[in-house]
Parts: C-alpha cells; structure tokens; sequence
C-alpha cells in the first residue's frame, strides 16, 4: 500500500471546506438563525453522517438554553405549532427527513433545512433553507469535492451549526459563563 500523505488531505479537505462554507448565502443564514432563534422547541432529525453532525448543533443550542429534542429517542414529544425541526439531507430526499417534515408541517411547525439541493422534496417544504455547494451522497466524479461521498456536505453542517450558535451566543450577550452550568455533568 503506498505510503499515506494526511498532512495533504488535511490541506485538500479544509481548502473544500472553507470554499464551502464561504459561498452558503448570508441571506439564507439569517434566516436559517432566526427561525432557530424564534422557536419554541426544536427538533433535530437527520440520517446517518448528517444526523449525526446535526446532533452536534442541538448540544450547542441546548447549551443556549434551548429546548432541544433529537427525533427518535424515547423522550421526544410530539412537534407543534412554535416549534422548528432542524434537518439535514445531502440529496433533500431522504425518505425518514423528508416524511418527518412533512409531519412537522402538518403538526404547524417551521422547517429549517440544510441540503444541497435546494429544489428538492425537503428544500420545497423548508420554512428557511442553506444550500451547501457541495457533492451529493452518490457523486463520485470529483467534481464538486475530492473527498467521499457526502463527507463535504457533512463537514459544512457541522460548521453552518456551530455559526449559528456562535452568532446566536453573541447576539444573546450571555457570557461563556452563563451558559456553562448547561454543560452535561455526567459524562
């Protein structure tokens, strides 16, 4: 096997990364904040790797003292009018998101998206929708991103996440302080 060069992928992935997550519209991200922002409760639902990255968002905006649920543990309650679910698919048809949200729709509450096809089935239910320009799960022509399958789609949740929580922090004015007591203690 030849010898691996991880100092070059880690140049390649954040160079995607940052070229990614720089061209997400501003617009659709101040939107995206405030429909988090302004809801009761949120859900979060999202399958394999973005479910996953996704669950990474609801800990911060449980930090901010949000009241944050993740769609299929025992503990979440039904969705309603005031509430938002949170949701991530690369393609914008995964059967469980895209059939949840249209649930949450029916149940009243508001749709953020994040996806990379923003005329997809989810991207057409979404109350506020971040496109992410990057390659779909099945993409293997390199085109859009060098790395496999959906692993850029997947980096820039995580990074679209922690934005907006970092500017929905900011924007509280409470202090690192304030919202460490919400941190788990029982790790």
């Amino acid at each position: 096997m030849a010898s691996a060069d991880v100092s070059a992928s880690i140049r390649s992935i954040s160079d995607e990364l940052e070229r990614a997550s720089t061209t997400v519209a501003e617009a659709d991200l101040s939107a995206f904040a405030a429909l988090l922002d302004d809801a009761e409760r949120v859900f979060v639902h999202g399958a394999g790797r973005s479910g996953l990255a996704l669950r990474m968002t609801a800990m911060r905006l449980m930090h901010l003292g949000k009241r944050v649920h993740v769609v299929g543990e025992t503990t979440a309650p039904a969705i309603g009018d005031g509430d938002v679910l949170l949701t991530a698919s690369g393609s914008g048809s995964t059967g469980a998101v895209v059939t949840a949200a249209r649930t949450a729709a029916e149940a009243g509450a508001g749709i953020a998206a994040i996806t990379a096809v923003a005329d997809s089935p989810l991207g057409e239910l979404a109350d506020a929708v971040v496109v992410v320009p990057a390659a779909a799960k099945l993409d293997r022509t390199g085109a859009a991103s060098a790395q496999y399958a959906g692993s850029l789609f997947e980096q820039t949740v995580v990074v679209v996440g922690d934005a907006v929580f970092d500017a929905l922090w900011h924007a509280s004015g409470a202090t690192a302080d304030d919202l460490w007591p919400r941190h788990a203690n029982l790790e």
